[in-house]
């Protein structure tokens, strides 16, 4: 009999925690949860109970049987899954399906795989926890709930596939309404006016210095220029302020996605799946935490550190409070689990992350930055006025190791002013006034909608990733990135008392993995905001996630709290079911087609978002799939006629034409039978004839290398070995087949073939 099983939710945390165990402990996983929600019908009894009906899925059963066999002759079963509340249910289920009693199973937590941290846990076990549980059944049976009813509505109301989440359609109306925000924006030029400045007795010395307020217009512009012809400048004032800059707090689940995104660019799913797999080889502690607190040993562990490496007066020793309620009851920041371990072995995502982990909890234990901030009003002769910033680091405390970035790419600081004192007249290099542009509001990132779901209190850190992983994967939303585009730009320059223009050109409008709505994504916001108002609702959307924390903390019964967001939201969909849909508002009519005088209309078809011309009597009318990243709401009727100028007949090629179309398997070009599917750098509507004509020859080329056998046989000709998209096969009398695993072509004889031949199931 063992003395001891332990049960955690994955083999690398069991691997891990293995170590730090003696013989008599068997440690193993359960793979995750080993019962969910039956996937038939509901899987919920809607008899005012919302109790849950579990079934063990197949793919769990063989995993569940050694579970049971082993917890059975075991004297004593530990159940050691995470310390939150999807953790906590992991548990529960075990000791349900195992037949464990709830009341007396030891259940263990631990927020680091640490020998410490085990050894502690198993010192001071508990049972678990119910509240948690509950918390957790509340989740998804509500999920559940919502998507069961949901789903069928958006089947029938709007098109058949789609399906609906209580998160998802509230991320899903964050990115919906950012983009309606840059549709409708309207860029503006306007003049920013600069000067360079030098003191009288350094010619050298220059710095810059910018006009407080901006010009609407070039005329504008020009006359304040002309206005600063033979103006002398003096320093007006010059406010020097001594500031701290602090460090930024250990990272929770959400600071940690934002800031990877930020540094490496890597998604909201990649942190986690990396974050995950540092903890459970012991070296982070927990990754699920809303919480910025450190324990006192990380505290003191990180002063050793600190002191060692850049000298006591560096280390100030300090820990944060969590400001979010319901930190999932996470006890922790996310950490090092060895704060004087500073590198790693491992892939270079595990290296990088880690390494940005430990950079931050360390600078968090640091010396705030001691920063000069220094302000210079300087007024012309004529009255303007220009302010000149500079900073100038006095003592960088933290700033040596670690500093956090930022979301705004705008922000400009000043570099080091020289010495000025009021009442000092300087000189003038130029002023030079340039045409800038007001921008649109970002697209979210991953990273930037996580951190605004957490600020309307949407979500927990378990649900971030899914959420993001869901709506992407239904299609509702998808990342997109954009080249940057050209525009002109002028600018004005005043030397002296020589004004002169320049014309000059600029990239902008880059975008790289930003988050847009589809059309589709855009056509089920707008239909579920009609009719079901209140789910999408941030304040009600946050109020559940309330709800869910009182439940964990034992204030409220789970079964009321459905009870109470279940009847008023059936009543809606019962209302929604009984209410004819606008099939109107998912067809945008564009416009006239001025070659014909029909109208022109934007809509969603059987393969996606396309345009239509309508035909006259008894006539087809046209159609035209937009091009990746046209939206039906922000397309104009230039664009949209554009769209029809596929299929486009470049010309003859060796007597037969050479035709650009889109199909059911993109783009291609076609050149009599023959078609040839065009690479990703080429747009149909602007691929030259030389280019096409060069992707017909490779195409000719690949065909006529496989037309070419690999082997032939004297004595029996029928027999061909060719080699095909999927590898080498026999051809023999018009049929083919494949060859065995492991058969090489070139050592196969002419009875071999045969013997395959023969052998092949027809």
């Amino acid at each position: 009999m063992q003395e001891n099983l332990v049960i955690v939710e994955s083999p690398a945390k069991a691997k891990t925690i293995e170590k730090f165990l003696g013989k008599e402990y068997m440690v193993k996983s359960s793979f995750g949860h080993i019962r969910d929600l039956a996937k038939k019908d509901l899987g919920i009894n809607l008899d005012g109970t919302y109790q849950p009906i579990y079934e063990i899925p197949a793919d769990k059963r063989k995993v569940v049987d050694e579970l049971s066999r082993l917890a059975k002759s075991a004297k004593t079963v530990w159940l050691a899954s995470d310390e939150d509340r999807e953790g906590e249910a992991i548990a529960w289920h075990l000791a349900e399906v195992l037949g464990l009693p709830v009341d007396r199973t030891k259940r263990i937590v631990f927020h680091e795989i640490t020998k410490n941290a085990i050894l502690a846990a198993i010192e001071n076990p508990r049972t678990v926890d119910m509240n948690l549980v509950n918390a957790q059944q509340a989740r998804r049976v509500l999920d559940r709930l919502v998507g069961f009813e949901l789903s069928p509505v958006l089947w029938k109301k709007v098109r058949p596939a789609l399906s609906a989440g209580r998160v998802q359609s509230v991320a899903v109306r964050l990115i919906v309404e950012r983009e309606r925000e840059i549709i409708g924006f309207q860029s503006t030029p306007f003049y920013r006016v600069t000067a360079q400045f030098h003191t009288l007795d350094d010619a050298k010395s220059i710095f810059r210095a910018e006009v407080p307020h901006k010009f609407a217009t070039k005329e504008e512009a020009e006359s304040f220029l002309r206005g600063c012809v033979g103006a002398t400048y003096r320093i007006e004032s010059v406010e020097e302020k001594p500031m701290k800059r602090y460090p930024a707090p250990p990272f929770t689940t959400s600071t940690l996605q934002q800031e990877a995104a930020r540094k490496f660019g890597m998604s909201v799913s990649q942190t986690m799946s990396v974050a995950q797999h540092l903890y459970e080889q012991g070296l982070i502690t927990y990754m699920r935490t809303d919480s910025v607190n450190l324990s006192n040993l990380a505290i003191a562990k990180c002063k050793e550190e600190i002191s060692a490496i850049f000298g006591e007066k560096y280390s100030n020793p300090r820990n944060y409070t969590t400001k979010s309620k319901g930190a999932q009851e996470a006890h922790e920041a996310i950490r090092p689990s060895y704060i004087d371990r500073r590198t790693i072995e491992g892939t270079t995502a595990e290296k990088r992350l880690y390494e940005l982990i430990w950079k931050r909890t360390v600078a968090s234990q640091m010396v705030a930055a001691d920063i000069d901030r220094t302000n210079v009003a300087i007024t012309a002769s004529t009255g303007a006025q220009f302010v000149a910033t500079g900073e100038m680091v006095r003592f960088d405390g933290f700033l040596r190791l670690y500093s956090e970035s930022t979301d705004d790419e705008q922000t400009e600081q000043g570099g080091v002013l020289p010495n000025m004192s009021v009442g000092d007249m300087v000189g003038v290099e130029q002023i030079t006034a340039t045409e800038r542009f007001t921008v649109p509001p970002m697209r979210y990132n991953e990273a930037l909608l996580v951190k605004r779901l957490e600020e309307l209190g949407i979500g927990r850190p378990s649900t971030y990733a899914p959420t993001i992983t869901t709506i992407i994967n239904r299609g509702y939303v998808e990342k997109q990135s954009k080249e940057s585009r050209k525009r002109t730009y002028t600018q004005l320059i005043l030397k002296g008392e020589k004004l002169s223009e320049k014309s000059l050109s600029e990239n902008y409008g880059t975008e790289k993995n930003r988050l847009a709505p589809t059309d589709v994504g855009m056509i089920v916001n707008d239909y579920l905001e009609a009719q079901f108002a209140p789910i999408l609702e941030y304040h009600f959307t946050a109020d559940v996630e309330k709800e869910f924390d009182r439940i964990a903390e034992g204030d409220i019964t789970w079964s009321k709290m459905i009870d109470d967001f279940y009847q008023p939201f059936h009543e809606m969909v019962e209302r929604a079911i009984g209410t004819q849909a606008d099939k109107n508002n998912q067809v945008r009519v564009l416009g006239t087609d001025p070659a014909t005088g029909f109208a022109v209309k934007a809509r969603i078809g059987r393969y996606g978002p396309m345009v239509e011309i309508e035909g006259a009597a008894g006539e087809k009318p046209r159609f035209a799939s937009l091009k990746k990243g046209q939206l039906i709401e922000a397309l104009t009727l230039e664009e949209a006629l554009e769209l029809f100028a596929l299929p486009r007949n470049l010309g003859k090629y060796e007597g037969e034409d050479v035709v650009v179309g889109i199909g059911k398997f993109g783009a291609y070009v076609r050149h009599g039978k023959t078609f040839a599917s065009l690479e990703k750098r080429d747009d149909p509507y602007t691929i030259s004839y030389d280019r096409a004509v060069e992707l017909l020859d490779a195409h000719f080329s690949q065909v006529k290398v496989a037309s070419i056998p690999l082997k032939t046989f004297a004595e029996n000709p029928d027999i061909l070995i060719k080699n095909g998209r999927y590898g080498a096969y026999i051809a023999y009398k018009g049929k083919n087949y494949r060859l065995p695993k492991g058969a090489k072509p070139e050592t196969l004889t002419a009875e071999d073939c045969m013997k395959i031949i023969n052998s092949s199931k027809k």
